[in-house]
């Protein structure tokens, strides 16, 4: 009699995967209830130096090539689910331990996929964080955004101030 394929002999990186999808929820959450309370454009002011505007992102990062007619809807849409799937493997594939590069893959993942929706959704993507000094605005973003940029935070500074994990765990 065959014996049953073992999926998992070690504990991998996918037991990340509960954070990505707190984080997702927490993201389309928020976008809907600036969708249900405030007009497109409505800015509330929520403190110095924050306030809460409802903007429509058709572009990337900072609006990046929003005004190119449509077609970066489907680009950035593949490229999201493109990195998603290669994050998914690379989760499946990393071993629990590499807790660091796991969390930034993880809060990538994440971003990607919360902006997905909204591109599915939408057509764009639901911005409505606007940090600003005096007349000066950064642009709007939201917690998917928050999500990637700690994520790619993370992993360099994985990568530039951490010692080798794998060569640890070599010696362990």
């Amino acid at each position: 009699m065959p014996k049953p394929v073992a999926f998992a002999k070690h504990k991998s990186g996918l037991q990340y995967l509960w954070l990505a999808l707190v984080l997702v929820v927490l993201d389309q959450v928020t976008k809907l209830y600036v969708i249900d309370n405030f007009m497109l454009f409505e800015s509330i002011e929520v403190m110095p130096y924050l306030n809460f505007t409802y903007v429509h992102n058709y572009g990337a990062a900072f609006s990046f090539l929003s005004d190119q007619g449509g077609w970066q809807r489907w680009l950035f849409t593949f490229f999201a689910i493109a990195v998603s799937i290669v994050l998914l493997v690379w989760l499946r594939r990393n071993p629990v331990s590499l807790w660091r590069q796991n969390l930034s893959f993880a809060l990538i993942l994440s971003g990607a996929l919360g902006n997905v929706i909204d591109r599915i959704q939408y057509g764009y993507v639901i911005d409505f964080i606007d940090v600003y000094v005096d007349d000066w605005h950064w642009p709007a973003f939201n917690v998917a955004d928050m999500a990637i940029t700690i994520g790619a935070i993370l992993m360099l500074l994985e990568a530039f101030f951490e010692p080798d994990q794998s060569k640890q765990e070599e010696h362990a």
